[in-house]
């Protein structure tokens, strides 16, 4: 950590567990047939990016899925199932923000939308008897409502323009390599956690 003086961090598959089946195996059981042909990288992926940079309303989105997938269930089934993957808030990765921002400038930037916001929030008051996620950074950074996404350099250079941060003095964790290149293109140090491997493996 040498020379670091703030830390960036992914919120899903760092902080928060996530499990991609659980969503998958709640749209099958909903009579969706071939999950992965609508949530893949097929026709589907423009509209999940436009919701995913806020430019589609909840309401559209939901209805968006009816559509396309065919299915006639209702707005709960449909939340519930988009929501199946978020999981939990493991209490020491947070008592580990807690001793990070003692010694650095912590910020968060996730690639998410408004129900998968709602839903964690939620769960993150439910885990630790209210407060908030927002608690542990300096300022956090939702794709939805920043209208930018990783790995888009944009997305990066704003988080660095809009708090004065030097990127070589910056790093960004992510579980997805290439949301770690992404911000290595813009000068910040990358930290990449492979599969099987979590926050609490590092010396920080």
């Amino acid at each position: 950590m040498q020379d670091i003086k703030n830390i960036i961090f992914d919120l899903g598959g760092v902080i928060l567990n996530l499990d991609n089946k659980r969503t998958e195996e709640a749209f099958t059981s909903l009579g969706v047939k071939d999950f992965r042909s609508y949530f893949g990288h097929g026709h589907a992926s423009d509209f999940f990016r436009d919701y995913e940079v806020g430019r589609i309303s909840d309401r559209q989105f939901i209805d968006s899925i009816r559509e396309l997938t065919g299915i006639s269930v209702s707005d709960e089934a449909i939340v519930n199932s988009w929501n199946a993957l978020l999981l939990d808030f493991p209490p020491e990765r947070i008592q580990l923000l807690r001793q990070l921002r003692r010694s650095y400038r912590l910020f968060l930037f996730s690639n998410t939308n408004a129900l998968h916001m709602e839903s964690f929030r939620k769960t993150y008051a439910d885990t630790f008897g209210g407060g908030s996620l927002e608690d542990h950074f300096e300022k956090t950074y939702y794709s939805h409502l920043l209208g930018m996404r990783k790995p888009d350099k944009e997305s990066f250079e704003h988080i660095l323009r809009e708090n004065n941060l030097v990127p070589a003095e910056t790093m960004f964790v992510d579980d997805a390599i290439v949301n770690v290149e992404g911000a290595e293109l813009v000068g910040l140090r990358g930290l990449f956690l492979r599969p099987g491997v979590s926050l609490l493996d590092f010396q920080w």
